[in-house]
């Protein structure tokens, strides 16, 4: 097929001559034009621009395909320790492009698709993101794995393959508007499902105690059915695994009384089953309490679990489960996956039948537990009457896991009543409660955080087992921090700061003196894939979060490696940023974490501050007055009754540096080469924050494994 060539595709065509070889290229076009024959059933007549998407990523993942099985294979028969990355979240965007740069493939197929007359940012751009997280954590999670590959470790991924991901977010009219995330509704090329590995999970039911061990009786049984995703390292051939898990009802799902009524309701109440996997909760940094939720974390561990353990029993070298903390690593990704630890002493003492000290230790020792957030409402506690409802024996096993816990602190404290119950895993008053966070501490044989302001949860009652590792593993930079910018659909007050930004956009972009100098733009449906195009092009990037409320913020991080200066506080990981940057060379404003501590003994009154800074009290003015909704004079009434009489984070304490600070960003932005002098500076001081250095820390600090940067053969080399 030709076309007439463009200026454009001229200078495309010089961009990549020479650079990939003409039998890679034939080779790529004839497998293009084989997988839009056979595997879409088209030509090209009647294909369309995502048919086209289709058989460049079924054309890609064929080059995935041998890799893949064989880095199984070198598992297999090297039998490494594995590693295992548990988490609720994995926002892994676009794969495409990701993987033809981890397969050195780029230019071979950006040079075939110009042959072909078609362009491939276009076809880039039909492809889902996969968002399966909110944010930084779930970024955190695709990077890591990621990283996981490039350096050889054998690890795998295990989370839910939420039928909806996060919301795509629309602005109508100003205000935020949610629409459900269908990105599987055209079929996902990069997954491959294997029901021969589907799996059990229990719900429900009672215990009974006999004199050979406890039974979990009278259960509700869903099956996990796995989907795995081939994860390439970059340029050594070894590609692991991403396995997520899919809920589906079992066959005989309350067919018991069959007649036909009950049959049709009986097939419609499977999706009671299936909505374990159904969505995604979109909340960041907020603990939703939902049984629904509850429900998904354990489903994800319970599966996972089964999934190891058959791994680990298929292994040649060792059969003996009570070995299994020389062979597996289980990483969990904050406190979501807190019931992997119920759940494997469950295993190891009621199935395995070993006895509770040697099934704790395998589990301490197998555990570990990476801390995400400092504030208290994102912090997991989980009723006790929803978990005796839920998960009846798991609930006895915390309350033993506990009772053992806290002999061992009375005799270390002995008479210390208050240190008991600010330790304990299950805290009284009101309503009992399960604070997961302490779970995963005690059950685990290492505790870190993303940043230095992360550790606090566990060192705040000076826990003695196990010792916290030094809080320094830093994340690679993310996506930047998503509930800023998306409002989870419950989450009021972000919803109407949201509806702030616009209105002011509104009067700003339309004023007759500065409108067409500047421009106020909210940038909607804010996810990876935008992302990679708005943080490169980033001058300034604001971290304003009061200090000792962002357990990290990686985001920050992302806009430092690619050329954005800071204007932030000392909070999250903008601490190590100045350490790593030098504090010169980024904009630091605000209190620290001890001003913040001693504002809260003597009390922080808002209205001080407003009565007393003239330019403060002017915008609250305007914004309670309804100059920015003319139409609705207090349609933000609720933004200013919390900024004045209930704003836990004291934004008005930081305003005065703030506003100080901004001025020294407007006189350096107006000396290009000093500014471009800190540019370099932070891009310099960024290699810190390499995903590739994080895990190689983790390996070796927590999970007992060297990393190797050496290439397992390709598919086409001799064994």
């Amino acid at each position: 097929m030709s076309r007439p060539l463009s200026d454009h595709d001229r200078r495309k065509q010089i961009s990549v001559r020479g650079l990939a070889g003409v039998e890679n290229v034939s080779d790529l076009k004839t497998n293009f034009n084989r997988h839009l024959h056979f595997t879409l059933v088209k030509d090209r007549n009647v294909a369309t621009k995502r048919d086209y998407y289709f058989a460049l990523a079924n054309t890609v993942r064929d080059h995935l395909v041998g890799r893949w099985i064989r880095t199984q294979q070198h598992y297999y028969e090297k039998d490494p320790k594995r590693v295992y990355y548990l988490s609720l979240e994995f926002y892994m965007g676009r794969t495409l492009q990701n993987t033809m740069v981890n397969l050195a493939m780029e230019n071979a197929c950006d040079e075939a698709t110009y042959q072909l007359g078609l362009d491939m940012e276009e076809l880039e751009e039909m492809e889902e993101d996969a968002g399966l997280g909110n944010g930084g954590l779930g970024r955190l999670a695709a990077c890591f794995l990621d990283s996981m590959a490039t350096l050889g470790l054998a690890a795998y991924g295990y989370g839910i393959r939420y039928e909806f991901g996060i919301f795509n977010q629309k602005i109508v009219n100003g205000w935020q508007v949610e629409e459900a995330d269908d990105w599987l509704r055209y079929g996902n090329p990069w997954e491959k499902a294997r029901p021969e590995y589907m799996r059990p999970v229990h719900f429900y039911g009672r215990t009974e105690h006999h004199p050979d061990g406890v039974k979990w009786v009278d259960t509700q049984v869903v099956l996990a059915l796995p989907y795995d995703t081939p994860v390439p390292g970059y340029r050594n051939n070894v590609v692991n695994t991403m396995r997520l898990w899919s809920a589906k009802a079992p066959c005989e799902f309350n067919l018991k009384d069959f007649n036909i009524g009950g049959y049709i309701q009986a097939v419609l109440d499977r999706n009671l089953a299936e909505n374990i996997s159904r969505v995604l909760y979109p909340n960041d940094n907020f603990f939703e309490g939902k049984e629904l939720r509850l429900k998904q974390e354990y489903f994800v561990v319970a599966a996972t679990l089964q999934d190891i353990i058959r791994r680990f029993k298929a292994s040649k070298a060792v059969t003996l489960v009570s070995r299994i903390l020389t062979q597996v690593a289980i990483q969990l990704n904050d406190t979501h996956p807190a019931m992997a630890i119920p759940e494997l002493m469950r295993v190891l003492v009621d199935e395995e039948k070993l006895q509770w000290e040697k099934a704790w230790d395998i589990c301490v020792r197998t555990c570990a537990y990476t801390n995400h957030t400092v504030l208290p409402e994102a912090l997991e506690r989980w009723p006790v009457p929803l978990l005796q409802h839920l998960l009846p024996r798991h609930l006895e096993i915390i309350f033993e896991i506990n009772r053992r816990h806290l002999e061992r602190v009375a005799s270390l404290y002995p008479g210390d009543v208050d240190r008991l119950r600010r330790m304990s895993l299950v805290e009284e008053g009101g309503q009992k409660r399960v604070n997961m966070a302490h779970l995963c501490i005690v059950g685990s044989h290492a505790v870190n955080g993303v940043a230095h302001g992360s550790p606090q949860v566990s060192e705040q009652d000076q826990w003695h087992h196990p010792p916290p590792l030094a809080g320094d593993v830093q994340p690679w930079p993310d996506s930047s921090h998503l509930h800023m910018l998306q409002a989870a659909p419950g989450y009021h007050t972000a919803k109407m700061i949201i509806r702030l930004i616009t209105a002011i956009g509104e009067v700003v972009n339309n004023d007759p003196v500065v409108g067409d100098r500047l421009k106020v733009i909210f940038l909607e449906n804010y996810r990876v894939t935008l992302a990679e195009k708005a943080v490169p092009a980033a001058d300034l990037s604001e971290q304003i979060s009061t200090a000792g409320t962002e357990a990290s913020g990686t985001g920050n991080m992302k806009f430092m490696l690619n050329g954005a200066l800071t204007i932030g506080t000392m909070d999250g990981a903008n601490v190590e940023m100045a350490e790593e940057a030098g504090e010169r060379n980024l904009f630091i404003f605000g209190m620290r974490v001890e001003d913040v501590e001693a504002m809260d003994k003597k009390g922080y009154n808002a209205s001080e501050y407003y009565n007393r800074i003239p330019e403060l009290k002017q915008a609250m003015d305007q914004i309670a007055g309804g100059f920015f909704s003319p139409k609705q004079p207090d349609l933000f009434k609720d933004i200013v009754d919390m900024l004045m009489h209930h704003d836990r984070f004291k934004v008005f304490a930081d305003y005065e540096d703030y506003i100080k600070c901004q001025e020294k960003v407007n006189a350096l932005y107006k000396n290009p080469k000093e500014w471009t002098k800190k540019v370099i500076h932070n891009i310099a001081g960024s290699g810190k924050f390499s995903s590739d250095r994080t895990i190689a820390q983790y390996a070796r600090e927590i999970w007992g494994v060297e990393p190797s940067l050496e290439k397992i053969p390709a598919p086409d080399d001799p064994q």
